[in-house]
C-alpha cells in the first residue's frame, strides 16, 4: 500500500483533488496503455500483469470501480498505484500525470497548509519528460536549417519525404558545442535536470555541453507516448563517434525495456495479435508506411527478456490467446546470429515465433526503396517458423556428405527441436531433421530425447505465481458467506450499505475478514460510501495490516457471485446467510445449557434461557426464509 505517500501528500495537494483524480481517471484506459485487457466476464477486464511474469492471465480490472487487482501476486490499487508500480514514478508524479490527462488543475497547499502553491515544484518524471518535449521541438526546428542538409538527404536517400520526417518527430542536432544546453537552460531546466536526463554532459572543462552534435535525430517514445530518449546516427565522415550514439541509462530511460515505435504500433499489436521485431529506426518507418503497423525495435541493444514482457502483455500472450512474434534480420552473419538469439528466447513466448528475411538480404528500409511497400508486406507475409531457420542454420555448417558432419549436425540440431515448446510438434520435427539429415529416424530421436532430458527442470518457464497456504477456513461454505457479504460493501456501498452496517461486526469469524470489517466501520461504514476508487483506497488504508490490504484489492475486483447485476433481495439473502450461522450456533449452545439447568432449583435462569431460545428461534425462521434462494 502507499498510505505513507497519500499522507505525505496530503499537505501538498487538497484531499479533495486527490479524490477528483481518482474518480476521473478511467483505470481501463490507464492500463490498456501498458496490457492488453480482454472481457472477463461480469464488466470486469483480466490481462497479463505487468509486475510478474505469468502464462495465463491473473490480472483483472474493475472499470465499474476503478481498481485492479492481480490474482497471482497480490498487487492491486487505483490508477495512481498503478502509475507508481508500472512507471516508478512518485505519489506526486502519478497524481500530477492523471491530473494533466483528465484535464484538471491541481491545487497544491504550502507544509503548513496555509495557502496554495502558485508554482509547485513538479515531479522528476515530469521535468526529465518536458526537458525531452522542449528538445524534440528545438531540434525539430533545427531539421529545417542550412546546415541539416545532410540530414534532410539521407532521409530523402531512404524514401523518406518531409511528412516522414514529421510524423516521427525526426531533428538535427547542429553543429555547435552547447546550443540546447543554453536553450534549455533560458526555458528553467537545471544543470542537474539536463545531465540527469542524458540531454547535456560535462565537458573537460567542467562547462555543460550537448550530448548530440550533428547528427540526424530520432525521438525515442514510451508506451504512453512520453519522449524519454534519442538515437542519433551519424552524418558526417569525419565524425570519430560511433554509427548510432543513444541517450545513455537514465531514470526515465532503460534501453533493455524500450522499443522504438511502441507508442505508433501498441494498438494494432493488440489488435491483431501481431508484432514485426526489425533493427533499426528507418525500418519502423519504412514496415509503418509500407502499411506494417505493428513493427518496433530495439534500441542500443539486443533483443532481450524484458522487451518480451512488454510485447507479451500487449499481445495477450497466453495459452489461450497465442500471438505471432515475427523477427526480420539482415541475412548476413550478424544477422543470422540475432536470429538464433532470438530462438534462445522462444521458450519465453506463449505464441509462435517467426523469422522474415529476404531473399536479397535486404532490410526493410532497403527493400521498400529498391522494390515498393507491396515487397515489405510480402516480406512479412512470406515468413517462417523460427525454428525451421535455427536447424536450417545449423545444419548448414556442416558436410552432410560425411558420416563425421551428419553426425555432428543431428547433435547440434538436436537441442533445437528439444527446446520447441509445443510437444505435439516435436516428433514431426524429428522426422524433418532426420530427413533434411538423410538419417534413420532412431538415432534422431534418442539425441532429442537425450537434449531434453539434460535441460534443468522447468528451463525456460516462468517463475511459478507466488502461492502459499491459505488460512484454513478461509475456503469454508461460512467463510465464502463473509466475503461476499465484503465485496458488495466494497462494489456496491450504496446498494449494499445500510444492511451490511446493520449487521454487528462480530458476526464475521474468519480472522482476515475481521480485520475488513473494521476497516469498513473506520472508513465512514458502507451506507456513507460511494462506489469508486476512492472508497476502495479509503477502507484500504484504514486495514491495520498488509494480508488485510492485499484483500480489499482482491475483494474489489472479484466477481459477485450472482448472474446479473446484483439487487436489494441478493443483498438481503447474503446478509442473512452472514448471520445464520451465528444463530443456530447461540440456539446450540442455548439448548446445551437448558439440559443442564435444573428447572425447580434454578427456575428464573431456565425461563430467561427459554425465552431467548425461543426468540432465537423466531428470528432463524426469519433469516432462513430471507435466506431462501441460496447463493
Amino acid at each position: 500500500m502507499y498510505a505513507e505517500e497519500v499522507a505525505e501528500m496530503a499537505g501538498r495537494i487538497r484531499d479533495e483533488d486527490i479524490a477528483l483524480v481518482r474518480e476521473r481517471s478511467s483505470i481501463a484506459d490507464v492500463i490498456s496503455e501498458v496490457v492488453t485487457l480482454k472481457s472477463a466476464g461480469g464488466g470486469n477486464l483480466k490481462g497479463l500483469c505487468p509486475f510478474h511474469d505469468e502464462k495465463s492471465p491473473s490480472f483483472n480490472v474493475s472499470p465499474a470501480r476503478n481498481v485492479w487487482y492481480c490474482f497471482g501476486c497480490g498487487a492491486g490499487g487505483d490508477a495512481i498505484k498503478f502509475l507508481m508500480d508500472a512507471e516508478h514514478l512518485s505519489f506526486v508524479e502519478s497524481v500530477e500525470r492523471l491530473a494533466a490527462r483528465a484535464g484538471l488543475q491541481l491545487r497544491y497547499l504550502e507544509d503548513d497548509r496555509s495557502a496554495p502553491r502558485p508554482r509547485p515544484q513538479q515531479g522528476q518524471r515530469q521535468r526529465l519528460v518536458a526537458a525531452h518535449a522542449a528538445a524534440v521541438d528545438f531540434y525539430r526546428a533545427q531539421l529545417g536549417t542550412a546546415g541539416a542538409r545532410p540530414a534532410r538527404e539521407f532521409l530523402a536517400q531512404r524514401g523518406f519525404d518531409r511528412a516522414a520526417a514529421e510524423r516521427y518527430g525526426c531533428g538535427f542536432a547542429p553543429d555547435a558545442w552547447d546550443l540546447l544546453t543554453k536553450h534549455l537552460r533560458q526555458q528553467g531546466f537545471s544543470h542537474d535536470e539536463l545531465v540527469t536526463a542524458g540531454l547535456s554532459r560535462p565537458s573537460r572543462s567542467g562547462t555543460l555541453i550537448d550530448r548530440f552534435r550533428r547528427r540526424l535525430l530520432w525521438p525515442i517514445r514510451d508506451l504512453t507516448g512520453d519522449v524519454i530518449g534519442f538515437g542519433a546516427r551519424k552524418l558526417f565522415a569525419d565524425d570519430d563517434g560511433p554509427k548510432y550514439l543513444n541517450t545513455p541509462e537514465t531514470p526515465i530511460y532503460k534501453k533493455s525495456h524500450v522499443l522504438y515505435g511502441i507508442d505508433l504500433a501498441k494498438r494494432e499489436i493488440a489488435k491483431q495479435g501481431k508484432v514485426v521485431v526489425v533493427e533499426g529506426y528507418t525500418d519502423v518507418m519504412a514496415c509503418h508506411l509500407a502499411g506494417v503497423s505493428t513493427a518496433v525495435a530495439t534500441c542500443g541493444t539486443a533483443f532481450g527478456t524484458d522487451h518480451i514482457g512488454v510485447l507479451r502483455r500487449l499481445l495477450m500472450d497466453t495459452d489461450a490467446v497465442a500471438g505471432e512474434i515475427i523477427f526480420t534480420f539482415d541475412g548476413d552473419a550478424a544477422g543470422q546470429k540475432a536470429a538464433l538469439r532470438a530462438f534462445e528466447d522462444d521458450q519465453r513466448f506463449v505464441g509462435r515465433t517467426f523469422i522474415a528475411v529476404s531473399p536479397d538480404s535486404m532490410d526493410p528500409c532497403e527493400l521498400r526503396l529498391a522494390k515498393g511497400d507491396l515487397a515489405v508486406r510480402d516480406l512479412v507475409a512470406r515468413r517462417e517458423p523460427l525454428v525451421d531457420f535455427a536447424l536450417r542454420h545449423v545444419i548448414n555448417r556442416y558436410d552432410l556428405d560425411t558420416v563425421d558432419g551428419r553426425v555432428e549436425a543431428m547433435r547440434r540440431a538436436a537441442p533445437l527441436v528439444a527446446k520447441i515448446k509445443d510437444r505435439e510438434k516435436r516428433p514431426e520435427y524429428v522426422r524433418k531433421l532426420a530427413g533434411d539429415l538423410g538419417m534413420e529416424i532412431e538415432p534422431v530421436q534418442r539425441a532429442v530425447l537425450a537434449a531434453g532430458s539434460g535441460q534443468p527442470a522447468g528451463a525456460g518457464g516462468s517463475a511459478p505465481a507466488r502461492s502459499g497456504p491459505a488460512a484454513p477456513s478461509l475456503d469454508s461454505p461460512r467463510s465464502m458467506v463473509e466475503r461476499e457479504a465484503l465485496k458488495l460493501a466494497l462494489q456496491e456501498p450504496v446498494l449494499a450499505g445500510p444492511m451490511f452496517d446493520a449487521v454487528e461486526a462480530g458476526e464475521y469469524r474468519h480472522p482476515v475478514h475481521q480485520v475488513v470489517r473494521a476497516a469498513i466501520a473506520a472508513a465512514g461504514g458502507a451506507a456513507t460510501a460511494a462506489a469508486g476508487a476512492v472508497w476502495i483506497e479509503q477502507v484500504r488504508d484504514a486495514c491495520a495490516d498488509l494480508a488485510a490490504q492485499a484483500l480489499v484489492g482482491e475483494l474489489a475486483v472479484e466477481p459477485l457471485r450472482i448472474d446479473g447485476e446484483p439487487d436489494p433481495r441478493y443483498v438481503s439473502i447474503t446478509m442473512a446467510r452472514l448471520q445464520w450461522g451465528s444463530v443456530t450456533g447461540r440456539i446450540k449452545d442455548l439448548k446445551s445449557k437448558i439440559q443442564r439447568i435444573n428447572p425447580v432449583s434454578n427456575k428464573d435462569e431456565y425461563f430467561a434461557l427459554f425465552g431467548e431460545l425461543l426468540s432465537l428461534e423466531q428470528h432463524a425462521r426469519a433469516l432462513r426464509e430471507q435466506a431462501a434462494g441460496g447463493l
